[in-house]
């Protein structure tokens, strides 16, 4: 039957009694693997020789076989009875149902108890898992599937172990990294900082470093949400030629990231460096940014106890965070419907707040307006100015040479402390390394240090520059709060409609406005 046409067993389940649903899966689909299409003919010529047609295909591809069939994402649902009616289920070989005997059992006694047919290529008719002979053929294959794939992990796992006491990666590269393989799918020969994904984080950590306050790893994951920059899972798929999913950055990750030592260039592994024989962490490559700067990341990430209270980046309109009433100073709120354009407007009073008892008539004022009339204000006093940028300075490199040894001998001691060179001659080693630490740091301390900290220095644009070149509003926004621009508003009936002004002095309630300050 091998060659049946596609028209002959594909089509629309109707209700026949030998509907099958076709099922796929492969671990690892790459360019050069002929393995659907090889699935797809063994599964077509196996309905056929039944006598049934296939209605869908459940294909799970770059899933393992240890996956339950249950929680897979194409076969999970037809079995779960959310996808539709389905007669049984026709696979390649019962190692694509799953390589794991109670996962293949529990999904061939399904179709049995629910008097739903079960048909794999090389099997001749239906399983009948009521016949005692093809109910042991059945788990003997699920049992090979089974030794099959605890051999791949015990291969893979003792791999590893190999390639990581040799100081090399294996796995997938993290965030800001790249592997460089002279050969396709060869071994990685060298490791290297990816151009642009090393400069999103760089500029992540620096933000974060310059202004604490204000930025925290959520308002850094919207931001990049909004300038459309790739989440680490697409960024991945694509540098090995896969599409975006478009999946979004998520805080915690971001956060992750950035206190891992594998941004240090470090090879890490559960979390922790690779430690060689002199008892330093094995380095791949040049990392992100050195100890001193990991330092002070782990310091302010690691260091909030109370709920941030930065910016918020889901604001789409330019002075929601800025425009104050001019009568009881509160805060204006955008007021929007489908007749109206939209306001921004003081509502407190309405919401029952006692500062605003007497804030009547309460002003309000066009959201295109008033923006347009800041803008022009804005760039005015400020658009030539040279803007400065507030980085970390690591210093002169001795700190940070300093921390890594520092850092060293603790984990030795830590290791000690946990049994790990009682041994005579691990002993006599361990006090080698910590005599030879102890050492160079000795020498480290006698050399001249610049400390690090935070210096200012030009960006080479100008305040204009950076406006025109935002992305969006809140990018905008983003630069008046950093300007600690507020504009007051007053009623129709006032002189005058609206100040401008800086949020400076005693007069500046960080409670109500964040505390922020001009970094420019």
């Amino acid at each position: 039957m091998r060659g049946t046409t596609m028209n002959e067993v594909e089509r629309p389940y109707d209700g026949c009694g030998k509907c099958l649903l076709g099922v796929r899966r492969l671990s690892r689909v790459k360019a050069a693997t002929t393995s659907p299409e090889r699935q797809r003919e063994d599964v077509l010529t196996a309905a056929a020789a039944v006598g049934g047609h296939i209605i869908d295909w459940a294909d799970d591809w770059e899933v393992s076989g240890a996956t339950d069939p249950m929680t897979r994402p194409k076969l999970g649902p037809w079995l779960r009875d959310e996808r539709g009616k389905y007669d049984g289920l026709v696979a390649a070989a019962v190692d694509r149902l799953g390589r794991n005997v109670v996962d293949c059992l529990n999904t061939g006694y399904k179709m049995r108890d629910e008097g739903k047919l079960l048909v794999s290529y090389g099997h001749e008719g239906v399983w009948n898992l009521d016949d005692p002979n093809d109910e042991n053929r059945f788990t003997m294959e699920a049992w090979g599937a089974q030794m099959e794939l605890r051999a791949i992990q015990r291969r893979n796992r003792d791999a590893t172990k190999k390639i990581r006491a040799a100081g090399r990666p294996k796995g997938k590269p993290s965030y800001g990294f790249r592997y460089v393989r002279t050969v396709p799918n060869g071994r990685v020969e060298r490791v290297e900082l990816h151009p642009h994904a090393a400069e999103v984080l760089r500029t992540v950590a620096s933000r974060i470093l310059a202004d604490p306050e204000n930025v925290s790893p959520s308002s850094e994951a919207a931001r990049l949400n909004r300038l459309g920059e790739l989440a680490p899972v697409d960024h991945l798929a694509v540098m090995y030629g896969k599409p975006a999913a478009g999946r979004p950055w998520y805080p915690t990750s971001l956060r992750n990231m950035l206190l891992s030592e594998a941004a240090m260039g470090y090879l890490v592994h559960q979390g922790k460096p690779v430690i060689d024989r002199s008892g330093k962490p094995v380095r791949l490559c040049e990392g992100l940014w050195n100890r001193t700067t990991h330092n002070a990341l782990k310091e302010i990430l690691c260091a909030r106890d109370t709920p941030f209270r930065g910016r918020k980046s889901n604001r789409s309109y330019l002075l929601t965070e800025v425009a104050v009433c001019g009568q009881c100073h509160n805060r204006l709120f955008t007021q929007t419907s489908a007749d109206a354009p939209p306001r921004y407007a003081c509502t407190v009073r309405n919401k029952g707040w006692r500062n605003a008892q007497h804030c009547r008539p309460a002003p309000n004022m066009r959201v295109a307006n008033l923006d347009a009339l800041v803008e022009a204000w804005f760039l005015e006093k400020f658009g030539h100015g040279a803007i400065m940028e507030t980085v970390y300075d690591a210093g002169n490199g001795v700190a940070d040479r300093i921390a890594e040894v520092e850092a060293s001998r603790k984990r030795l001691r830590s290791d000690r402390e946990a049994g790990l060179y009682d041994a005579p001659d691990d002993a006599q080693w361990y006090r080698e390394r910590y005599s030879e630490l102890s050492h160079e740091l000795r020498e480290l301390e006698n050399e001249p240090q610049r400390p690090p900290g935070m210096v200012q220095r030009p960006t080479g644009e100008t305040v204009a520059d950076r406006w025109t070149n935002a992305p969006d509003v809140q990018a905008r926004k983003e630069i008046l709060l950093d300007f600690c621009v507020r504009v007051t508003v007053y009623p129709a009936s006032a002189p005058v409609r609206w100040v401008p002004g800086l949020l400076h002095g005693p007069d500046r309630d960080p409670q109500q406005h964040g505390d922020r300050t001009p970094k420019r």
